[in-house]
């Protein structure tokens, strides 16, 4: 029988839109990993969290089961019910994005001008 993570690494290889869909989920997945560690490093139940941050407890849930897209707001409430201080960082990504038309264009009247002196 084959294993998940065998058709995991077969289809990313050779799916692109397998692909495409798994790297825009990554963000989703290591933020709702980092609510999990905070809460567990807590050691706290999700009925213990909803208590300190005065929500339900299916709020919770939805929080960390891929069914909501939090605030910055509810993020940092997070962070305060659970002991912990909320960090957000942007890392270069490995494509370096096209200059613009106008970026080119700027920049090859500008070549111009240095010959033409």
């Amino acid at each position: 029988m084959t294993k998940v993570s065998e058709l995991h690494d077969k289809w990313y290889r050779e799916g692109p839109e397998y692909r495409a869909a798994y790297d825009a989920s990554q963000p989703q997945y290591e933020l709702i990993s980092a609510l999990l560690d905070a809460r567990s490093h807590a050691g706290i139940d999700q009925e213990e969290l909803a208590r300190r941050m005065g929500i339900h407890v299916s709020a919770i849930a939805r929080l960390e089961g891929w069914r909501s897209n939090p605030s910055v707001n509810t993020l940092r409430r997070v962070a305060e019910a659970t002991g912990t201080k909320l960090k957000v960082s942007f890392v270069p990504d490995q494509k370096i994005p096209e200059p613009s038309s106008d970026v080119t264009e700027i920049e090859a009247k500008s070549q111009r001008k240095e010959f033409a002196t």
